[in-house]
């Protein structure tokens, strides 16, 4: 990956690669799950254990190959498992739990020893080529590219590394794994043989879809899981009644959810716990994080984060809902306005050109142009309170912490730095002065001067 991440905690849509393997693998209900550590494994073991504390870890000290790697997941459990074991690997976010559940399913009614997860893909090149019994079918070798012949080298069913085991036996057969190979490692895949030698059944199931089966090893690759995958999610929502203007231009989590007549013009993200309730619209160009939406909400160009919108609210163009934003029913924030831990009540309007920091502010108000929450000293923040039905002036500052009570005005250009009460008019600003002539004589010559004297002149044409 040329990364100082290591591969399996690079993310697509909203998890790592092996958040999404444990997310698979937690369908099938286990009674133990365990992730096998090596490269940068105190990182890895970090992120498990924020991601689901219940999984078990075990450690590979020494990369000695896949077989090695599951006897140390085998030993993490005692050294041996009664019933089946499942093995996956944990750069394949695309991996289903359908398709596990499939291959568990697939296991336990051919009463296999060991059942193979398997895909015919278009090149088959890098990767383990499934070799069958031409009469009946089951699988007789697992051949890794690197130790195949031409002939089997033109074989497209491919081992996925995805694999179901009888506990007990293959705790037996991985003592037997040798490492004569070209990497001299023990390849998991030599349990197949060694099973079907001692008489035991081998078996595959199919994957519906091969890019299920398709590892990360670069960036590319992880581009490419990341478009599939997030196509994926956007026709899962289509399906269930979501309009998605543009899928190409649309990209969601997979821990996003909708309700049915939402829509999504082009240009949206969608990230995190993000919701979008019944009729709600988002974009063009917005990115949303963590943010409910809710019935009837319109947001335009915005970005938001940890926000809440209210039913039939509008937001932006280019807004910007920081965390602990929420807007009431019929509420609006509208063009360049910046809020951040501000409750703003049913009706009420903060136009444009504004920033809302550590505020509430009441039902139906107004809040004029340019106004800003003043609510920084240097080292603390403090809360400013708007009152319902408020009328608040363009250019004003509100210094908190203040409070203007309910009914109340504040005139333009108002620097408020105490409580205004209920029904009260504030007007805090200077006196304005006219210094006559002051253009003529301190800026003699200028354009401002000759337009002043022409329009002198017109005055006293028209008198």
């Amino acid at each position: 990956m040329k990364s100082a991440t290591p591969k399996v905690l690079h993310s697509i849509c909203g998890r790592s690669l092996v958040g999404h393997v444990l997310a698979a693998a937690r369908e099938l209900e286990p009674e133990n799950l365990v992730v096998v550590v090596g490269h940068a494994r105190e990182k890895v073991g970090a992120h498990l254990a924020e991601l689901d504390p219940t999984v078990r870890t075990a450690v590979q000290a020494e990369q000695n190959g896949t077989g090695h790697a599951v006897r140390m997941g085998l030993e993490e459990l005692g050294g041996t498992v009664d019933g089946t074991v499942v093995v996956v690997c944990g750069d394949t976010p695309l991996l289903t739990g359908a398709t596990l559940r499939a291959l568990a399913a697939t296991h336990t009614a051919d009463g296999n020893a060991v059942t193979v997860l398997t895909a015919e893909v278009p090149d088959a090149t890098g990767y383990g080529r499934i070799v069958r019994e031409s009469a009946s079918g089951a699988v007789t070798a697992i051949v890794e590219h690197k130790d195949a012949g031409d002939s089997q080298r033109a074989i497209r069913e491919i081992n996925s590394g995805v694999f179901a085991f009888d506990g007990q036996l293959l705790a037996d057969a991985l003592g037997k794994v040798r490492t004569d190979n070209s990497q001299g490692e023990e390849y998991l895949t030599d349990v197949l043989g060694i099973l079907r030698e001692a008489g035991h059944r081998v078996g595959a199931s199919v994957a519906g879809d091969h890019r299920e089966i398709a590892g990360i090893n670069n960036r590319v690759q992880l581009s490419e899981a990341r478009r599939t995958l997030n196509d994926r999610l956007l026709t899962d929502a289509m399906l269930a009644g979501v309009t998605v203007i543009d899928p190409a231009t649309t990209w969601v989590d997979v821990t996003v959810t909708f309700e049915q007549d939402s829509l999504i013009h082009p240009g949206t993200q969608l990230l995190g716990a993000t919701h979008l309730a019944e009729g709600a619209e988002v974009g063009p160009n917005s990115r949303l994080k963590d943010t409910t939406v809710g019935a009837g909400a319109r947001v335009d160009n915005t970005v938001a984060d940890g926000a809440e919108v209210g039913p039939q609210a509008t937001v932006g163009p280019y807004a910007y809902l920081r965390p602990g934003t929420r807007l009431g029913l019929k509420s609006k924030v509208g063009t360049y306005v910046e809020t951040k831990n501000a409750i703003i009540g049913e009706g009420t309007k903060v136009p444009h050109l504004s920033y809302v920091g550590d505020a509430t502010i009441g039902e139906y108000s107004n809040i004029g142009a340019a106004s800003v929450f003043v609510n920084y000293d240097g080292q603390h923040k403090h809360h400013s309170t708007v009152g319902s039905h408020c009328r608040t002036g363009c250019d004003n500052m509100f210094v908190a912490p203040v409070t203007i009570g309910d009914g109340a005005y504040t005139a333009a250009g108002s620097v408020i730095t105490k409580d205004v009460p209920p029904g009260s008019l504030a007007v805090a600003r200077g006196q304005q002065r006219n210094i006559e002539g002051w253009v003529a004589r301190k800026r003699p010559g200028s354009a401002a001067a000759k337009a002043a004297e022409g329009a002198s002149q017109q005055a006293e044409s028209e008198s």
